[in-house]
C-alpha cells in the first residue's frame, strides 16, 4: 500500500525537464503553426458568447440590477487569478494537455488523471449546451423570416411538443468536428475570421447602443443590494473563462512559451473590456427590470425602434456562440491526446493523421458524444455538466503553480504570475466558492463520474501509464 502512494505509486510525477524529450520520440507530434494572434482569437473566441449575449440580460433583471457590471468585474478579477496562473504554466510547460499536464508534473499522475479524466466531460458537455443555444436562435431566424420547420426537428424529447432531436445543435457538434479535422492552421484561421465579425458585431451593439442610453436608468445602481453584485458574478463567472480550453493548443504554437502566457492575459482582456462597455449599455438603454431575459440586446434594439439591429445581434449571438464550441472541442481533443500519448488511455486514441497532424480519431468521437448529448438532452440537464470540473481544474492550477514556485523557484519561467502566493489563493478561494453555489445533483453527477474515474484509472491507467512502464530520472529528484 505505500508503495502504491509513492513516488513511483499514483503520486509519481513527470519531470518537467523531460516533457519535451520524453514526448518527443512517441511518433505522435502536433504541428505547432498557430500565431500570438490566432491562440488570441481562439481565447476571446471561449470567452465571449453567452456572457454578453444572454447572461448579461438575465444577471440584471433578476440578481443584480445596473451593478451586473460589478458582476462582470468581480468575475474577471476572480478569473484573472486563474489566468494569470495558467499563464505562468503555458510558458513553462509548452505542451497540449493544459490543466491536465500541469497537474501531472507537480502532483502526481492521479491528480492529473482525474482533472483530465473530468475535462473530458466538461469541455464535451460545454459543446453540447452551447450547440443547442445556437440551435434556439436558430429556430428564432427561421421563424421571423416566416418559415416553418417540423416540430421533431426542433429539440430533444420533452422540450415540446412532437419534439424528437435537436438536428440543428447534432449536426452543428459534427460540422465543427469536421473542421478541427481539416488542421490547425486551417481551423484557427477560420476561427480568427469568425472572431473578428464576433468581435465587430460587438462593437456595433456598444457604439450604437451609446446613443440611446439613458443615465437614469442607472439608478439604482444596486437594486437588490452588493450581496446581489456577488450572486450575480457566480453566474457570470462561467462566462469569464475559455483561456484555460485555449491553453490546450500550446503544442500547436509555434512559439509557446513567450506567445501563450501573452494570448492568455490579452484574450481575457480584451473580454472584459468588452463585457464592461456591452453592460453599461445594455443596462443604460432600458430599465433593468424591463430586460429580456433571454435575449436582452435583442429586445432593447426592438423596443426603441432598431429591429434591424435586433436581427443583427440574433445573427451576431449565432457567430458568437458558434467560437465558443470551437475553442472547448479543441480543448477536449487535445486533453484526450495528451492522456492517450502518456498512457493514461489507449494508445490508439494518440494516433494523429499522417498528413494534418491533428487527432481525427478523438476529434471525431467527441464530435459525435457531443451531438448526441445535443440532440437528445434538454439544454437544462446538459448545462448541469459543464460547471464542477471546471472550478476543480482552476483550482488545482493555481494550487500547482504556487507548489511549483517553492518546489523548483530555479525552473526558467517566460512569465511569472504576479502577487505570489496571494493572486493564486485568490483563485482558489473564489473558484472553491463558487461550488457552494452547485446544486447537489450535479455533486452526484461528479461522484458517478469521478468514481467511473477511479475504476478506469486502476484497471488500466495505473500499469500502463509511460512513467508506470519505465519512470524518467530527473537531474532533480523530480
Amino acid at each position: 500500500m505505500a508503495g502504491l502512494w509513492s513516488g513511483q505509486g499514483v503520486l509519481r510525477r513527470k519531470p518537467i525537464e523531460h516533457i519535451e524529450e520524453s514526448e518527443g520520440g512517441s511518433g505522435e507530434q502536433l504541428t505547432r503553426v498557430l500565431g500570438l494572434w490566432h491562440l488570441t482569437a481562439i481565447g476571446v473566441g471561449g470567452i465571449i458568447g453567452a456572457g454578453i449575449f444572454t447572461l448579461a440580460g438575465t444577471v440584471a433583471n433578476g440578481k443584480a440590477g445596473p451593478a451586473v457590471l460589478v458582476s462582470f468585474l468581480i468575475a474577471g478579477i476572480a478569473s484573472a487569478a486563474a489566468a494569470l496562473s495558467y499563464a505562468e504554466f503555458a510558458g513553462l510547460i509548452p505542451k497540449a494537455g493544459s490543466a491536465y499536464t500541469y497537474g501531472y508534473a507537480v502532483l502526481g499522475e492521479i491528480g492529473g488523471w482525474f482533472i483530465g479524466w473530468d475535462l473530458l466531460l466538461e469541455y464535451t458537455a460545454i459543446v453540447a449546451v452551447v450547440a443547442i443555444g445556437i440551435s434556439g436562435y436558430f429556430a428564432f431566424l427561421v421563424d421571423s423570416a416566416g418559415a416553418e420547420l417540423p416540430a421533431w426537428m426542433l429539440g430533444a424529447p420533452g422540450t415540446g411538443e412532437g419534439h424528437r432531436v435537436d438536428l440543428f445543435a447534432a449536426v452543428l457538434c459534427l460540422l465543427i468536428a469536421f473542421l478541427l479535422t481539416r488542421g490547425i492552421k486551417s481551423a484557427a484561421r477560420f476561427e480568427t475570421v469568425v472572431v473578428a465579425l464576433k468581435v465587430l458585431v460587438v462593437l456595433l451593439v456598444i457604439v450604437v447602443g451609446f446613443f440611446h442610453v439613458r443615465t437614469a436608468n442607472w439608478e439604482p445602481f444596486f437594486p437588490y443590494g452588493v450581496g446581489g453584485a456577488f450572486t450575480g458574478a457566480a453566474t457570470v463567472f462561467f462566462a469569464v473563462f475559455g483561456y484555460d480550453a485555449m491553453s490546450t493548443a500550446a503544442e500547436e504554437s509555434r512559439d509557446s512559451q513567450r506567445h501563450m502566457p501573452k494570448a492568455i492575459v490579452y484574450s481575457l482582456a480584451i473580454s472584459m473590456v468588452l463585457y464592461v462597455l456591452a453592460c453599461l449599455v445594455l443596462t443604460g438603454m432600458q430599465h433593468y427590470t424591463d430586460i429580456d431575459k433571454e435575449s436582452g440586446f435583442a429586445t432593447a434594439f426592438k423596443s426603441i425602434g432598431m429591429s434591424g439591429i435586433a436581427d443583427v445581434i440574433a445573427v451576431g449571438a449565432i457567430i458568437g456562440i458558434l467560437t465558443v464550441m470551437f475553442t472547448f472541442m479543441l480543448g477536449v481533443t487535445r486533453v484526450w491526446f495528451a492522456m492517450s500519448r502518456d498512457g493514461l488511455l489507449p494508445k490508439w486514441f494518440a494516433k494523429t493523421h499522417p498528413t494534418r497532424r491533428v487527432p481525427t480519431r478523438v476529434t471525431w468521437i467527441v464530435g459525435v458524444g457531443s451531438a448526441l448529448i445535443a440532440g437528445f438532452l434538454p439544454i437544462e440537464e446538459a448545462a448541469e455538466l459543464t460547471n464542477i470540473g471546471i472550478l476543480l481544474a482552476f483550482v488545482v492550477v493555481c494550487v500547482a503553480v504556487i507548489v511549483l514556485r517553492y518546489r523548483r523557484p530555479d525552473l526558467p519561467r517566460t512569465f511569472r504570475c504576479p502577487g505570489m502566493p496571494v493572486v493564486p489563493a485568490l483563485g482558489v478561494v473564489f473558484s472553491l466558492w463558487l461550488t457552494t453555489f452547485l446544486a447537489w445533483q450535479t455533486w452526484v453527477r461528479f461522484a458517478v463520474w469521478f468514481a467511473l474515474g477511479l475504476v478506469v484509472y486502476f484497471a488500466y491507467s495505473y500499469r500502463r501509464s509511460e512513467l508506470a512502464r519505465g519512470p524518467v530520472e530527473s537531474k532533480h529528484g523530480e
